[in-house]
């Protein structure tokens, strides 16, 4: 490494980020950039480890001890050269990504991880700057063609990959613009559109087709797919919300989180909300669940000026310290708080929720709610609950937004038309690191087929069933594979 003793040196920090009071005014991203010697000590802060676990780590593979050293010899092009070789949309990862990596990183077994999420987002950003993101597809086509359904990451990095080997890609989306969960899901203060409208733009100048308000099974018959090209890719997430199926569950006012930070997104760019209006402002809202989506809407609702929010989890709270059952180098579950809880926010832990209750005029008013206790093993695993007797109280609420995660993708329409297999999850079946379906030429990737996950894991899929689809079509690849860049996990 360049500064061998730089991890001793130099401590982790942040870039700076606005005041919760102010960011909360706007919607717009609120973490600044590292000065230049900011950033040169934190990429001085990657150790010469031997064994970079940071890899394992992260599902693409990121060669990051490399792309440290060049940030730290300030060689910019070569920085973006190596980040790119793994990552197709660093300026996503970059931002919104829970940095995995850093959880294995060798220098967080005793002191803070090397800053890797953020020096991936400053390489990226200097990049385009200096002009170094081009398009990259070649003239001379392979003469195949691919229909990638879905523009979330997996189906943009499939489509990417697809047209740097060469074939002309259409990438169908049932929304009017292209991104899927980054647009439509994740808000602005977390990801400003024009972030992925940069990126579309390079895409279209690779070849690319984007076929907007176009949903297959829909509007268009899934074998019409099958007929009119040589493969097909199925990106199109794990979109069936879990639901909570508790007395008066029909009330006015209990939306899925998804819709509600759908409308917003939308209302941001400045585009019509296509369904009944989710509105916060002056409300007493409670947030069930307990994860990322759960916080963006946390953070949603203050910027709505919602007049308390309250989030629960039925888990227990965790402890800031690594337990046992996640040792280094996996992901510990600890203690954290978002940008958006930072803005205000009241949160409960081990609430099990019950009922929603109502007003004299059928409003909803509360939810009648109990404490839990969890019985866990030896390692500290959860195994059950048991609700604590003459712990149920009322919390009053006027909204309530159900941030439960995903069970699968949506069956009806282009699934059913197809026939694909599925498996008992209701994903559709395809073994790791094949991708193939039970039926030919048809692939899956991203949370169509593992489940609900992360926007790395989707790229990481999308690129590797690019992979797949590209040796079907031509007897052989040349793509790159995570594991030819030392992922050994």
């Amino acid at each position: 490494m360049g500064h061998v003793t730089g991890f001793k040196e130099f401590s982790r920090e942040l870039p700076p980020k606005a005041a919760p009071q102010e960011r909360v005014q706007h919607n717009n991203e609120f973490v600044g950039l590292y000065s230049e010697p900011q950033l040169n000590q934190q990429a001085a802060r990657c150790m010469d480890c031997g064994i970079p676990f940071c890899h394992a780590g992260c599902p693409l593979g990121n060669i990051i001890p490399e792309f440290n050293d060049a940030v730290h010899k300030q060689d910019w092009h070569e920085a973006y050269q190596i980040l790119s070789s793994t990552n197709n949309f660093p300026e996503f990862t970059g931002r919104i990504c829970p940095a995995p990596c850093e959880s294995a990183c060798v220098l967080s077994i005793h002191s803070a991880p090397v800053a890797i999420e953020e020096i991936e987002k400053h390489i990226i950003e200097i990049a385009f700057a200096k002009g170094y993101v081009q398009p990259t597809a070649p003239v001379l086509k392979s003469g195949k063609t691919v229909a990638v359904v879905g523009s979330g990451p997996a189906g943009l990095a499939a489509a990417a990959q697809l047209a740097k080997a060469g074939h002309t890609v259409t990438v169908f989306e049932r929304d009017d613009r292209p991104g899927g969960l980054l647009r439509y899901g994740i808000p602005d203060f977390k990801l400003d559109k024009w972030v992925i409208d940069r990126r579309i733009q390079l895409l279209e100048e690779d070849g690319i087709i984007f076929r907007c308000n176009t949903e297959i099974g829909k509007d268009l018959p899934a074998e019409e797919l099958t007929r009119n090209f040589d493969a097909v890719v199925l990106a199109g997430g794990a979109t069936v919300p879990r639901d909570l199926g508790l007395p008066g569950r029909e009330l006015a006012g209990i939306h899925f989180a998804m819709d509600y930070l759908t409308q917003h997104n939308r209302r941001v760019s400045n585009l019509p909300v296509l369904d009944e209006a989710i509105w916060a402002e002056g409300q007493d809202v409670v947030v069930i669940g307990s994860g990322d989506t759960g916080s963006d809407c946390v953070g949603t609702a203050n910027r709505q000026r919602a007049r308390s929010i309250t989030q629960f989890a039925l888990m227990h709270q965790p402890g800031t310290e690594r337990p046992a059952h996640t040792p280094w180098p996996q992901e510990p579950a600890i203690f954290r708080t978002s940008t958006s809880h930072e803005e205000g926010c009241q949160r409960y832990w081990g609430v099990n929720t019950k009922a929603f209750l109502t007003d004299k005029n059928g409003q909803l008013r509360a939810l009648l709610v109990t404490d839990i206790t969890w019985e866990t093993d030896v390692l500290g695993r959860r195994l059950h609950f048991t609700e604590i007797e003459g712990s149920a109280r009322e919390i009053p609420c006027t909204m309530v937004l159900l941030a439960l995660g995903f069970a699968a993708p949506q069956y009806e329409g282009l699934l059913q038309q197809l026939g694909v297999a599925l498996d008992d999850r209701g994903n559709v079946q395809a073994a790791d690191g094949d991708f193939s379906t039970s039926r030919a030429k048809i692939f899956v990737a991203g949370d169509m087929r593992r489940g609900q996950s992360l926007v790395v894991w989707a790229i990481s899929e999308g690129r590797e069933v690019a992979r797949r689809v590209d040796a079907l079509l031509t007897g052989k690849t040349a793509l790159p594979s995570k594991d030819a860049v030392g992922m050994f996990a």
